[in-house]
């Protein structure tokens, strides 16, 4: 059960159903490239900021991707609960095996004594919640451009047996040429279907579907109520 108040606009993370254990971020590279450790990277500034650790925009120095720009996902273990880890390990998980134009992608997982770290594209064209928050209203063309792209990431996900479960404007980037990266799947869940439904209260209120809210078990439908709610948003 979740006894926990939540504020409106905040997500919650949760774990799914039966207790958990620590689990370790194992290694992931890049295809063609060699194992990473912080001392390859080079720290330019911070993207942004939270309670657990940084993201930092961070340049390869070393390997055949040198001089490429990554977005730096540093996590201090000693501030992560457990339920926190897992949701790290979620997250890693799934990006190793979604590969899609759409999703960001995961360049290298790797963790030291105290820190974790995930390697992400680095996208320069910020969030569409910031977009929208400067613009107010995007165009007709706009929506239908940046909906059709998340409609495919969606369907991806869910080809795979994956509900996302926190689609929101804070959650979709932007690259250079105003293409969408949907980011940030540690409340995601695996292996869903009719079948098998997930019963977890965890997500962004405004965003949640009615089965989501009332915990009679979801799957992939949800995210098509997110949709709909955030193609409301986006008119």
């Amino acid at each position: 059960m979740v006894d926990e108040p939540m504020e409106e606009g905040e997500p919650y993370s949760c774990n799914d159903e039966g207790s958990v254990k620590e689990i370790p971020i194992t290694h992931h590279v890049k295809e063609g490239c060699e194992k990473a450790d912080p001392a390859q990277f080079e720290l330019l500034k911070v993207l942004g900021q939270g309670s657990f650790g940084k993201v930092f925009l961070v340049r390869k120095i070393i390997g055949p991707d040198a001089g490429q720009l990554y977005a730096m996902k540093v996590l201090k273990k000693a501030s992560l609960k457990v339920r926190d880890r897992v949701r790290t390990k979620m997250e890693r998980d799934i990006l190793v095996e979604v590969n899609h134009p759409f999703i960001v992608k995961l360049h290298y997982a790797f963790q030291t004594e105290g820190k974790l770290y995930l390697i992400l594209d680095f996208l320069r064209g910020g969030d569409v919640f910031t977009r929208l928050s400067k613009e107010v209203m995007f165009t007709e063309e706009d929506v239908k451009f940046y909906l059709a792209e998340l409609a495919l990431a969606l369907d991806h996900l869910h080809s795979l047996g994956i509900v996302y479960r926190d689609l929101k404007p804070e959650n979709i980037l932007l690259d250079e040429a105003g293409h969408i990266k949907l980011t940030d799947f540690g409340l995601s869940k695996e292996s869903v279907d009719q079948e098998k439904k997930a019963y977890s209260f965890c997500g962004t209120v405004e965003y949640m579907a009615p089965e989501v809210v009332n915990r009679r078990g979801h799957n992939q439908s949800a995210d098509w109520w997110s949709f709909g709610v955030l193609m409301v948003l986006c008119n």
